[in-house]
């Protein structure tokens, strides 16, 4: 290989790296086959990054090197539990899922789903060590579990810096890397497919703010990381929509926002308090306005509060009254919250994430009500969800 070949190769990388976004070009190291100097020669001009095939090796050096960098953050987990069969009484049931070294200490994000329950926890490192681990702060909301594992060197430890999901588009370049189906440190690319996606879930409230990806996640990949271009961690592996149960091009990762704001909790206290109001309401649609005369078609008629809670210091009114439906009574004569901080809020769901998202315990929020016909604007101080 000659000097200008080389310089060639040099200068091509950089400029794909600029052209990705790097902060610094990918590093190129190049044996030469004699030690003997070589006239400086001038170089020559650089490709032009619309040549065919140019762009695409570009991409794929710059995989190369963002997953050498970051696979070995990246952790199998196995959690085992006993669990009742009728059949058999009780069994030995195991699962298995992903995680990643989230700081210096050793601490290890993955998934509540991937650990709840567990008896026993074992993690394997990228360099074949396996450790026993346990269980720091787990939050079943947010699907986010903090692990510790036992006996590691500060060598094994290996965090991944943690990136924000403020700037991020639809179409930017993900990478995924997890264990599906046990085939560990498994590398899949694609792209953000949408942001802003809710889950929903039969057993939790609705998870908002959730990123889609065509990258594809399979059974095994929860709790591993989705990665920016920059090797930065912007979320975490979490779900996938599929009539199979294999990845069909549609998975959810827990963005990396919410994950810089629970995990420290978790690590501190072993637990995430959650901001709420202290009340129950009803969806308000136009059908249920015209039935009872409601002056807004949209918003949440209060049924209930919390003594004591939030909403119920705020000044917030419930029910007054019963009505006698078909299967049951329902609640009403209660005030109508129709905005929250001046954003409008139609259903539960909203008001749940809009104060996962926004708020938190101590912090005060703006209600925009609807009483016997007036509007009327209350403060109330968050307090934690019980």
């Amino acid at each position: 290989m000659t000097n200008r070949l080389i310089r060639h190769l040099i200068g091509l990388t950089a400029a794909a790296a600029l052209a990705a976004g790097c902060a610094s070009p990918p590093r190129v190291i190049v044996v030469t086959a004699t030690p003997r100097p070589t006239p400086e020669a001038t170089p020559a001009p650089l490709p032009s990054l619309a040549d065919p095939g140019a762009i695409e090796l570009l991409a794929e050096r710059l995989f190369v090197e963002l997953y050498e960098r970051a696979s070995p953050s990246v952790v199998h987990i196995t959690s085992r539990a006993q669990v009742f069969d009728f059949f058999r009484g009780v069994v030995p049931n195991e699962g298995a899922g992903s995680g990643f070294f989230f700081d210096d200490l050793g601490h290890i994000v993955t998934n509540y789903h991937v650990v709840e329950g567990a008896d026993e926890i074992e993690v394997v490192l990228a360099d074949g060590t396996r450790a026993g681990a346990r269980v720091i702060g787990a939050d079943a909301y947010s699907d986010l579990a903090v692990l510790r594992a036992d006996g590691l060197s500060p060598e094994q430890i290996k965090p991944l810096p943690m990136g924000t999901t403020k700037n991020l588009k639809v179409g930017m370049r993900v990478l995924a890397i997890g264990n599906p189906f046990g085939l560990d440190r498994t590398l899949t690319t694609g792209v953000i497919s949408a942001l802003g996606r809710t889950i929903e879930r039969e057993d939790q409230a609705a998870l908002g703010e959730v990123i889609q990806t065509d990258a594809a996640i399979n059974p095994g990949n929860s709790g591993g990381p989705l990665l920016n271009l920059r090797g930065e961690v912007i979320g975490v592996n979490t779900a996938i929509r599929s009539p199979s149960g294999g990845s069909v091009g549609i998975g959810f990762a827990v963005p990396a926002d919410t994950v810089t704001r629970v995990v420290p909790e978790l690590i501190a206290k072993g637990r995430y308090d959650h901001p709420w109001l202290g009340l129950t309401a009803y969806e308000i649609t136009p059908d249920m306005a015209r039935a009872l005369q409601l002056p807004v078609d949209r918003g949440l008629l209060i049924a209930q509060l919390q003594p004591g809670g939030a909403a119920d210091r705020a000044g917030v009114r419930g029910a007054t009254q019963q009505l006698r439906v078909r299967g049951g009574y329902l609640l009403i004569g209660g005030d109508i919250l129709t905005a929250v901080d001046g954003r409008p809020i139609a259903t539960r769901d909203q008001l749940t994430i809009y104060l996962e998202n926004n708020k938190r315990v101590g912090e005060t929020v703006t209600l925009s009500l609807v009483r016997d016909n007036r509007p009327l604007t209350l403060t109330a101080t968050l307090a934690a969800r019980p």
